[in-house]
C-alpha cells in the first residue's frame, strides 16, 4: 500500500505548488509507515549529508588460519565501516584479549587487524579470536577465526623387532603417523626411496597401514620404511625401518585354487577382512566431501573386491581405486545416503561388510536478517532460520551480547514495535552444529530524513525512436518519499500504459516516438520535506544498415571483401562507429607486417584468407544508443583434405579392397579419389596413379600385379583442385605368378634388304608377376609359311636375317617368366628391310608461277621400282646464272622434299631473271633413288631490290642534293628510278608526296629544287624494271636557315666523304687520315663498277688526307692522294646541337680526365727505367690483306732516336698497326718538305701541298672528279 493510496497525485500536486508542508492523520500516516517498511542507504546519500551508521564488519580472516612455520608474520584481519568510526576489541577462546599489549604484535592504524611477527615461539597464540567493532549506535561483531599453530610432526623414536610369517599367510605392517595438519600422505619405500610395488595383493590402506594379503618369499627385506607427508608444512618424517621376514614353506601358486602334492593346506583359505573389522560400519561424511570406502581382505588365492549399494545404484561417479579394494566418490550430497556392501571372494568362498553412509552438513541459511533503516514508530521484525544435520541450534546477539528481554518466537523471529531512535542496534543470528557456525548481522537504523535527490539535475537524455528510455530520479529518504513526473507541455503527471515509475522514482518510457522529445520534471516529497530536479530527453533516428554485406565465396588464398553501408542520426555522428564480428567474436585489427584483416569505410578485406577465416561475419553498425547488424557467410573453398583411416580388405592375390574415410571437402564436393601405388622392389619411393573412382566411393577394388610389395595412398580431387596424399597404407605383398601382358609397341624395321629389325616395348618391371621374365618371338612369311619360326631372348629386340627384301612377315611376342607364359599374343604384320629406288621419276617438267616460284611436274615411279615404302619426292635446283650475265657458274644447291606419293610440288625463293637447272627422285626408308635428267627453265623478270644507298649530298636553303647507289640485286633490266619526297611538319605530319622520275641510268646525285627554307623533308628512292619499281630506300634531310652558308656535308654528326673510282684498278683500297694525329684507316676493297665510294664515321669540322692505292702495292704511291675537310657543325647544330648539351660536356670532360692519368701512369712506367719492346719488321712491303693485326697495348710508341720508323695504319673499324714503312727516319729526314708528327710517325709528303693536283699512275695523270666532303 503506497503512498497514492494515501493521497492522490492531484493533492500531491496542488500541496506541491501552493508551497504547504505535508500534514498527515494518524492514518495516513500508518499507511505511509507501512510502505516504507525498510530502506537501504545508497552511497549516493553519504555524500549529501552526515548520516550516522551502525558498525559493520566488512573484512576478516578466514574461520580456520594455520600459522604455518615458515612465514616471517601472520596477520589476523579485522576491519569495519561505521559512522561514527567504530573501534576495536578482540576476545581470545572467550575471553577479552588486548593484542597491544604483547610487544610480538604490531596493530593496523584505524584497524583492528593485527600481525604477529613469527619470531620462533608464537604457540600460545594458538586459539579462537573474536573481533567487535562498535561505535555510539551499536557493535557488530566477527565471526570466529581458530589460529593453529601447528607443530613438527614426528614418529616416536622406537626399535620395530622383525615380523616373522610363513609363506601365503598375511601381514599388516603398522605406519601409525603421528598427527599433523591435513591433508596426510602416505608413501612406503625402502631405505634407498624406491617405492613398494602395489597389487591386488599389497597395497596401502586408508590408514596408512601396508596391508599383505599373502605374502611370498620374496617380500622379505629388511628396510620398510614409511613416510608421512604433510603439503601443507612441507614436511616429510620418516618411520623407523621394518623388518620383515618370511618364511617359505612349499612352492605354490598365488593363482591357483590347489597347490602341488604335499603342500601345506593352511596357504589356501577363504577371505577374511583386514580393514574394516566386523560385518557393518556406519560412516558420517559432510556434504560436498569425498566419500571414501575401504575394504581388505586376505586369503589364498588373493580375493577380489566388488562393490554393490544395497538401496539403490551407484553413481556414475563412483571410482575404484587401489585394484578395487577402494569406493571413491566425491562431492556427495542427499543422494549418497543409503548402504552399500563389499565383497572380498576368491575360489573357497567370500565375505561381506555393510557400510551405513549418512551425509551430514555444516549449517546453512533459509534465511536471515537483513540491515533495513526504518521510520520511528514503525515495528521491526527480524527472521532467521538455517538448516542442516544435524539441525542447527539459533542463538539471537544484540550488538554482539546475547538477546535478553525480548521474546523470540518458536521459529526464532524477532518482533520490535515502536521502535524509536534509541532502538538502532546490530542484530547477530548464529546458527551452529557440530559441523561448524555461521553469522549473520543486520545493522537496524531507526531515522527519520527528508527527500534527497541523487541524480544531477538537468541532465541530458537520449534515445533512439522505438526503444525504451530510463529517466533517473534517484532518491533517498524516510519515510519513503513519492515520487511522480511532470512534462513541460503537459498540465497533468505523466500517465497510462506507456509510462512507468520505478520504486526508486526512475521514469521509463516505451516504445518511444519523435513527439516524446522535451523537458521533464520528477517531484518528490516524504513529512520530512520535498526535492525537484529536470530531465532533458531528445529522440533520435534509429541506426540502419542499408547496404548489407552478402554471402560469398572465395578461394582460398585470395581476397574477400564485405562491404557495410549503414546511415544513421546526424547527431549521433561523433560516436558512430562501424565493427567487424566473426562467429560472434569482435576481430581486433592490428595494422601489422602479417596482418590479413584491413577494415577502411566500412568494407572488411580479408588477404590470404585460410580455411579457419571461413564463417559468419557480422557488420555492426553502432552509436552510443544503439546499433545494426547484418550477417553474410564467407565460405571458404579448396582442394579437399587428404582421405584418412586407410584399411585393407578382401585380400586375394590378384587384387584387395581399399577403404578410406574422405576429408573435408571444403564446400566443393569430391568429384573423384586418385590411388596411387609405391613398391619397394624396382622403384621404392616412387609414386605411381592406379585407378580413379567416383567422389561418392570410399572404396575401389585395386587389381595387383604378382610379385609386388604394394602401399597406396589416396588423393581427393574437387572443382578447385587435388588434395595432397593420404598418409600410406600398410603394405600388401601379392604371390608371383605367371604374366598377364605382352609387351606392346612393336616395331618392325628393315635398315638391310635382308633382314628384319624387330624391337618392342618391354615389360614394366611391376607387369612381370615374377622371376625369369624372358620373351617369345614367333614370325612367318606372310600368305608364304604356315609354321612358325621361335625363339626365346631376354632382350627387347630380335633381328631375323636372310630374308628377302620387302615382303610381309607376320610376328608374335608372348612374355614367359618361371611360372609360365603370357596370353596369346595377337599377329603384327611388317615387312622386311628396304632397297634403293631403282628408277628416277620421268617426264619431268616446270610450271612458271611468278618471278621467284615455281611448279614442278613429274611422273610417279612404279611401286615395284620403289621397293620399300615410299616416302615422298626429293627436288634439288641450283641457279645456273642471272640473265644480266654471259657467264655460267654453279651456285649453292637447294632442296625441297615433297612427302607422300604425290607428282608436283611447288618450290618458291628463286631470284627473278635468272637461269635454273633441277632435279627430282623418289626415296623411301633405305635412302634416294636415281635422279632425273637436269631440266633448265628461266625465271621471268621482276622488280628490284631497293637501292643500295640513299644520303644527302648537300643542301642548302631552298634544295637538298642526293646521292644513291643503284640496287645490288636489279632482278631485271634497270629502266631509272623513281624519287618521291614529302615535307614533314613540327608535328610529324606528312606533306604532299612529290614524284621525280629519273630514266638515265647514269645519273646517282640529283638535287630536288623549290623546298621551304629550314624545314624537313622525307625522300623514298626506287629502282624500276620494265615490270615496276621496286621497295623504297628513304633519306631525312633539312634546308638551312635564310643567311646560312650552305654546307656540302651529307652527315649529322661523323660526315661522309664520297670518293670518285672511274679509274681505279681492278681492286683498290682507300687509305684515310686525319691530318695532325698521323693514323692510317683502310676501307675495305672498292667497288669498281661504281663511279664513287663512300667514308663514313669522320668528325665534323675536321681535315683529312685521302689516298686510293691498289690492293697489291709495293711502295708509297697512290692512285690518288688530296686533302679535305668536312664541314659538318652547322649541319650538326641543325640536327641536334650535341656539343652544347650539358651531358655531352660532362662526357668528354670525363674522358679527357681519364686519358690524362693513364698518360701520366705511362711516363712513369717509362721513367721507372722501363722500355717497351716493338716487334721488328719482317718484311719492308708486306702484303696489307695477309698483315695480321697488331694490337698495340695502351701507352706503346715509336721511339725515334732506337726504332725505325713504323707506320700506323688504322682501318674504318678500328686502328691497326699494320704495316711499316719502306724507308727508315733518317732517310726521310733528309727531305725538304717531310713532316713527323709528335711521336715519330709520318704524315706524308702530300700534307704540305694541299692544293696540289693528284699524283698520275705511271707517270700518267688522268682528270678526276673532285672530292667533296
Amino acid at each position: 500500500m503506497g503512498f497514492a493510496t494515501c493521497f492522490s497525485c492531484k493533492m500531491m500536486k496542488m500541496l506541491w505548488n501552493a508551497g504547504v508542508s505535508f500534514s498527515f492523520s494518524l492514518s495516513a500516516t500508518l499507511c505511509l509507515l507501512n510502505w516504507t517498511a525498510a530502506l537501504d542507504i545508497p552511497l549516493e546519500a553519504l555524500g549529501h549529508t552526515n548520516i550516522e551508521q551502525l558498525p559493520t564488519i566488512t573484512e576478516q580472516s578466514p574461520t580456520s588460519q594455520v600459522a604455518f612455520p615458515f612465514d616471517e608474520k601472520f596477520p589476523i584481519k579485522c576491519e569495519a565501516k561505521g559512522n561514527p568510526h567504530p573501534e576495536f576489541k578482540w576476545t581470545k577462546d572467550g575471553q577479552p584479549f588486548d593484542p597491544s599489549n604483547d610487544p610480538r604484535v604490531t596493530m593496523v592504524e584505524n584497524s583492528g587487524t593485527f600481525i604477529i611477527g613469527n619470531s620462533g615461539n608464537i604457540s600460545e597464540f594458538q586459539g579462537v579470536y573474536r573481533c567487535s567493532a562498535t561505535n555510539k549506535l551499536g557493535t557488530a561483531i566477527s565471526e570466529e577465526i581458530e589460529i593453529i599453530i601447528p607443530t613438527i610432526p614426528k614418529f616416536p623414536k622406537e626399535k620395530n623387532p622383525p615380523i616373522t610369517v610363513e609363506e601365503g599367510n598375511a601381514v599388516v605392517l603398522q605406519c601409525n603417523p603421528p598427527k599433523g595438519i591435513p591433508p596426510l600422505k602416505i608413501h612406503w619405500m625402502t631405505i634407498s626411496l624406491q617405492h613398494i610395488d602395489q597389487d591386488e595383493r599389497v597395497s596401502v590402506g586408508l590408514n596408512g597401514d601396508l596391508y599383505f594379503s599373502n605374502v611370498l618369499e620374496k617380500d622379505s627385506r629388511r628396510d620398510y620404511c614409511c613416510f608421512a607427508a604433510f603439503p601443507r608444512i612441507r614436511t616429510i618424517v620418516q618411520k623407523t625401518p621394518m623388518t620383515l621376514i618370511v618364511n617359505r614353506i612349499q612352492s605354490f601358486n598365488d593363482t591357483e585354487s590347489s597347490v602341488t602334492s604335499g603342500a601345506n593346506s593352511i596357504l589356501q583359505r577363504r577371505p577374511k577382512l583386514l580393514t574394516p573389522s566386523g560385518g557393518h560400519s556406519t560412516i558420517n561424511i559432510v556434504k560436498g566431501n569425498v566419500l571414501q570406502l575401504e575394504c581388505i581382505a586376505e586369503g589364498l588365492p588373493t580375493p577380489k573386491i566388488e562393490w554393490t549399494r544395497l538401496d539403490g545404484e551407484l553413481p556414475k561417479r563412483a571410482a575404484f581405486p587401489n585394484q578395487g579394494k577402494l569406493l571413491k566418490i566425491s562431492e556427495v550430497t542427499e543422494a549418497e545416503n543409503g548402504l552399500y556392501q563389499c565383497n572380498a571372494a576368491n575360489a573357497l568362498g567370500k565375505v561381506l561388510h555393510n557400510f551405513q553412509v549418512t551425509v551430514e552438513e555444516p549449517p546453512r541459511w533459509l534465511s536471515k536478517p537483513e540491515s533495513m533503516i526504518y521510520t520511528i514508530g514503525a515495528d521491526v521484525t527480524l527472521d532467521c532460520k538455517a538448516a542442516g544435520k544435524p539441525e542447527p541450534t539459533i542463538q539471537w546477539k544484540v550488538n554482539g551480547v546475547p538477546l535478553r528481554n525480548v521474546p523470540v518466537s518458536i521459529d526464532n523471529q524477532i518482533v520490535r514495535r515502536n521502535v524509536k531512535k534509541t532502538d538502532s542496534a546490530v542484530y547477530q543470528c548464529e546458527a551452529s552444529n557440530k559441523h561448524g557456525t555461521i553469522l549473520a548481522s543486520a545493522n537496524i537504523l531507526v531515522m527519520n530524513l527528508p527527500p534527497m535527490l541523487l541524480t544531477d539535475n538537468n541532465l541530458e537524455y537520449a534515445a533512439v525512436e522505438g526503444k525504451d528510455v530510463l529517466l533517473d530520479c534517484k532518491v533517498f529518504g524516510s519515510p519513503h518519499p513519492v515520487v511522480e513526473w511532470d512534462r513541460e507541455d503537459s498540465a497533468s503527471p505523466v500517465q497510462g500504459p506507456k509510462y512507468f515509475i520505478y520504486e526508486n522514482g526512475s521514469l521509463n518510457i516505451k516504445n518511444t516516438i519523435k513527439e516524446d522529445s522535451g523537458l521533464y520534471t520528477c517531484l518528490t516529497g516524504n513529512t520530512e520535506g520535498k526535492a525537484a530536479i529536470t530531465a532533458i530527453l531528445d529522440i533520435r533516428d534509429a541506426t540502419q544498415i542499408v547496404e548489407p554485406p552478402e554471402n560469398i565465396k572465395v578461394l582460398r588464398g585470395s581476397t574477400a571483401q564485405f562491404t557495410c553501408g549503414a546511415k544513421y542520426d546526424s547527431a549521433s555522428a561523433n560516436d558512430f562507429q562501424v565493427s567487424w564480428n566473426k562467429d560472434n567474436e569482435e576481430i581486433t585489427f592490428i595494422h601489422t607486417d602479417n596482418s590479413r584483416f584491413y577494415v577502411e569505410d566500412g568494407v572488411l578485406q580479408i588477404i590470404n584468407v585460410s580455411s579457419e577465416d571461413q564463417g559468419n561475419y557480422t557488420c555492426v553498425a553502432s552509436t552510443a544508443l544503439d546499433q545494426a547488424q547484418e550477417t553474410a557467410a564467407l565460405i571458404v573453398l579448396d582442394v579437399p583434405d587428404p582421405p584418412e583411416d586407410l584399411k585393407l580388405s578382401e585380400p586375394k592375390n590378384t587384387s584387395v579392397r581399399l577403404n578410406w574415410t574422405p576429408g573435408n571437402s571444403h564446400n566443393k564436393p569430391i568429384t573423384e579419389f586418385i590411388v596411387e601405388y609405391e613398391e619397394s622392389r624396382w622403384k621404392p619411393g616412387d609414386w605411381h596413379e592406379l585407378v580413379r573412382v567416383a567422389g561418392n566411393h570410399t572404396s575401389a577394388l585395386l587389381k595387383l600385379h604378382g610379385h609386388v610389395d604394394y602401399q597406396f595412398r589416396v588423393s581427393a580431387v574437387n572443382e578447385i583442385g587435388r588434395s595432397q596424399p593420404s598418409d600410406p597404407s600398410d603394405r600388401y605383398k601379392t604371390l608371383p605368378r605367371a604374366p598377364e601382358n605382352n609387351p606392346g609397341g612393336i616395331v618392325m624395321e628393315g635398315n638391310l634388304p635382308n633382314e628384319i629389325h624387330i624391337k618392342w616395348e618391354p615389360l614394366k618391371p611391376i607387369e612381370q608377376n615374377g622371376p625369369g621374365l624372358e620373351y617369345k618371338v614367333s614370325w612367318r612369311r606372310k600368305g608364304v609359311e604356315d609354321n612358325w619360326n621361335e625363339e626365346i631372348v631376354k632382350r627387347h629386340s630380335f633381328f631375323i636375317r636372310n630374308t628377302p627384301t620387302f615382303e610381309p612377315y607376320e610376328i608374335q611376342i608372348q612374355a614367359i617368366n618361371h611360372l609360365g607364359f603370357g596370353p596369346e599374343p595377337k599377329v603384327v604384320t611388317g615387312f622386311s628391310g628396304e632397297d634403293f629406288p631403282e628408277s628416277a621419276p620421268q617426264n619431268v617438267a616446270v610450271e612458271i608461277m611468278n618471278s621467284t616460284v615455281i611448279k614442278v611436274n613429274w611422273l610417279r615411279v612404279p611401286q615395284e621400282n620403289i621397293r620399300g615404302h615410299l616416302g615422298g619426292y626429293r627436288v634439288h635446283w641450283w641457279k645456273v646464272r642471272s640473265l644480266l650475265e654471259e657467264k655460267r657458274g654453279h651456285s649453292e644447291k637447294h632442296s625441297l622434299t615433297f612427302p607422300g606419293d604425290r607428282n608436283h610440288g611447288m618450290v618458291p625463293g628463286l631470284k627473278p631473271f635468272s637461269e635454273y637447272s633441277l632435279i627430282v627422285m623418289a626415296f623411301n626408308g633405305r635412302g634416294n633413288g636415281p635422279a632425273s635428267a637436269p631440266f633448265t627453265f628461266k625465271t621471268p623478270e621482276g622488280v628490284p631490290e631497293h637501292p643500295a644507298l640513299l644520303r644527302v649530298a648537300s643542301f642548302n636553303k631552298d634544295s637538298i642534293t642526293l646521292l644513291w647507289v643503284p640496287p645490288l640485286e636489279q632482278n631485271g633490266i634497270l629502266t631509272g628510278h623513281m624519287l618521291q619526297y614529302q615535307l614533314i611538319n613540327d608535328t610529324e605530319e606528312l606533306g604532299n608526296l612529290h614524284n621525280i622520275t629519273i630514266s638515265d641510268l647514269t645519273v646517282t646525285r640529283w638535287k630536288v629544287g623549290g623546298l621551304e627554307a629550314s624545314s624537313k623533308y622525307k625522300f623514298y628512292m626506287s629502282a624500276c624494271t620494265r615490270v615496276g619499281c621496286g621497295k623504297p630506300i628513304t633519306e631525312e634531310g633539312i634546308t638551312t636557315m635564310e643567311g646560312v652558308v650552305a654546307s656540302d656535308t651529307n652527315s649529322r654528326h661523323t660526315p661522309d666523304l664520297s670518293i670518285p673510282t672511274t679509274t681505279l684498278s681492278p681492286v683498290a683500297n682507300v687509305s684515310l687520315s686525319s691530318i695532325g694525329k698521323g693514323n692510317w684507316k683502310i676501307s675495305e676493297a672498292v667497288n669498281i663498277s661504281q663511279n664513287f665510294h663512300i667514308i663514313e664515321g669522320l668528325d665534323p669540322g675536321s681535315e683529312y688526307t685521302i689516298r686510293l692505292m691498289t690492293k697489291n702495292w709495293v711502295d708509297n704511291t697512290s692512285i690518288f692522294e688530296d686533302v679535305v675537310e668536312t664541314r659538318g657543325k652547322a649541319y650538326a647544330g641543325i640536327y641536334d646541337g650535341i656539343s652544347t648539351q650539358g651531358w655531352f660536356i660532362g662526357v668528354m670532360c670525363a674522358v679527357a680526365l681519364l686519358t690524362l692519368i693513364m698518360l701520366i701512369a705511362c711516363f712513369v712506367q717509362r721513367n721507372k727505367g722501363g722500355k717497351y719492346s716493338v716487334k721488328e719488321k719482317e718484311d719492308l712491303h708486306p702484303d696489307l690483306e695477309s698483315q695480321g693485326i697488331n694490337e698495340d697495348t695502351f701507352c706503346e710508341y715509336s721511339d725515334n732516336d732506337e726504332k725505325p720508323l713504323k707506320g700506323s695504319l688504322e682501318s674504318l673499324d678500328g686502328e691497326m698497326k699494320a704495316a711499316e714503312s719502306g724507308d727508315s727516319l733518317a732517310g726521310y729526314a733528309d727531305e725538304e718538305h717531310d713532316q713527323f708528327n709528335e711521336d715519330g710517325s709520318f704524315i706524308g709528303e702530300y700534307a704540305a701541298h694541299r692544293n696540289k693536283g693528284p699524283v698520275g699512275v705511271n707517270g700518267n695523270s688522268k682528270g678526276l672528279h673532285p672530292v667533296t666532303a
